[in-house]
This record gives structure tokens, C-alpha cells and sequence, in this order.
């Protein structure tokens, strides 16, 4: 994608207060939702640019690359807007299996049971802390 085309597709993007915009992203193969994130500006463009995806990590206050110390790293697929062009849905291939920082597929591997009680629904693919050492 060239420049002017990056611009004008930027241009569309409705930010938040934060200059954030939520992205919803989904396996590319299945449709299965991965997680939920927030990209900036600079984070869109990377993951055009790249190919990966890119966000912007509230937690770590930094743009980051997705699995950029875990190797399991995110290859864009297809990327669209929403009606009110104020979230973005990224299709991904998801490299190495897990795109949970926890070690699962899904950041959604916990679901609400009838009784009220939280239950882990999915398997581990990895431990964290031998993935993520600090």
C-alpha cells in the first residue's frame, strides 16, 4: 500500500479521546476470536506496513509488535472497518498456535457457568513463565 493510499485509509479512522481505536481480532481460517486490543496511529501503520500486527499496550504504555518476545506473531490476513469507522476487525493467521499472553488460544478461554462461577474452557498451549522470563 502506498503512501497517499496509508493516508487516506488513516484519515477514515475514528480515534478515542486516547488516540485509540479498538480492534477485534479473529483467525483467519476459522473465525474463532482471538482477543481484543487498541491500536494508535503508528500501530495501524506498522501493521500495514509489516504485515504483523501491531498494538498499543496500555499496560506497557509502548507500541508493540505482536509476539515480539513470544515468536507467535500475527500475520495479517485482511483488515476492516466498521460502519462508524471507530473499530477495526484484523483476520490473522495466528503463528505458533496461541495468541493468549496466558498461554491460550483465545484470550477468551474462561466462560460464566450457570452457577455464577468462572471455568477455564480451553487447553494451555504454553506456560507463560517459561515463554515470558523477566
Amino acid at each position: 500500500m502506498n503512501e497517499e493510499a496509508l493516508e487516506k485509509f488513516i484519515s477514515l479512522l475514528r480515534f478515542n479521546e486516547d488516540g485509540l481505536i479498538p480492534v477485534v481480532v479473529q483467525d483467519y481460517a476459522t473465525g474463532e476470536v482471538l482477543t481484543l486490543a487498541y491500536m494508535n496511529k503508528d500501530a495501524v501503520l506498522q501493521t500495514l506496513n509489516t504485515g504483523k500486527a501491531w498494538y498499543w499496550r496500555r499496560s506497557h504504555r509502548r507500541l508493540m509488535m505482536k509476539g515480539e518476545r513470544s515468536g507467535r506473531v500475527q500475520l495479517v490476513k485482511e483488515v476492516r472497518i466498521d460502519c462508524d469507522s471507530d473499530t477495526l476487525l484484523i483476520l490473522v493467521e495466528q503463528v505458533g498456535g496461541a495468541a493468549c499472553h496466558e498461554g491460550y488460544r483465545s484470550c477468551f478461554f474462561r466462560r460464566l457457568r450457570g452457577d455464577g462461577e468462572i471455568e477455564i474452557c480451553s487447553e494451555r498451549l504454553f506456560e507463560p513463565k517459561e515463554v515470558y522470563k523477566e
